[in-house]
């Protein structure tokens, strides 16, 4: 099941209306593994309140930037702290 927020909503308000910590994880988590240009194997998403903290480790430069941008489509721009380094 992939939840979907309505685009008048910013990431804050959604949590307020039910959307867990847990289904938020779970949905960045699926979208960096499934994406096909981004080696998300060392990657750890967890969650703090209303943001999304992306740790571990990246292989190339541009892998960040692309986790970065692939969890602000899920949450929203400014709601992703990019903690990775370049391996």
């Amino acid at each position: 099941m992939v939840l979907r927020f309505q685009s008048s909503l910013i990431h804050e308000e959604a949590c307020m209306q039910g959307h867990n910590a847990a289904a938020t994880r779970a949905s960045v988590e699926s979208a960096l593994h499934a994406a096909a240009d981004l080696d998300a194997a060392e990657i750890v998403v967890s969650t703090l309140g209303s943001y999304v903290i992306l740790e571990g480790f990246v292989r190339r430069k541009g892998d960040s930037e692309r986790a970065l941008a692939i969890a602000e489509d899920i949450v929203g721009s400014g709601y992703v702290h990019c903690r990775m380094l370049l391996r």
